[in-house]
């Protein structure tokens, strides 16, 4: 899977999606942190890539529509420690079927995964 993982992650994260076999780019290592939302997202479209992120400006179902794009992991965690994030992300991508999120926006906390997938025509 082609991921690219937002600034409010941990770099760490990246090295483990890619021993897991993912292609991983970070927003850290292409020098567009502090860019703005919109760039970042254009970025991702152009790259063909997933976003991972904790931005709840991205958690607007109206504006980034599944189907639409291709893909996005909003993680939600009580505690969002640089551990608890990089272990609840690496034990979904070892445990869930995650190349079937592609187009879909998905939502992650500690305990549940949402999945939402293009509506049905």
């Amino acid at each position: 899977m082609r991921i690219k993982l937002d600034e409010n992650l941990p770099q760490q994260i990246a090295a483990g999606l890619a021993e897991l076999g993912h292609d991983v780019h970070t927003v850290t290592s292409e020098q567009l942190t502090g860019s703005r939302d919109a760039q970042i997202w254009a970025t991702v479209q152009r790259e063909r890539r997933f976003l991972i992120t904790q931005d709840l400006d991205f958690a607007d179902l109206r504006q980034f529509v599944p189907g639409t794009h291709h893909g996005m992991l909003l993680v939600r965690l009580h505690f969002p420690s640089r551990t608890n994030l990089s272990n609840r992300i690496l034990e979904l991508f070892r445990s869930e079927s995650v190349v079937s999120w592609e187009g879909c926006f998905v939502v992650a906390t500690e305990h549940k995964v949402r999945v939402r997938r293009q509506p049905l025509a």
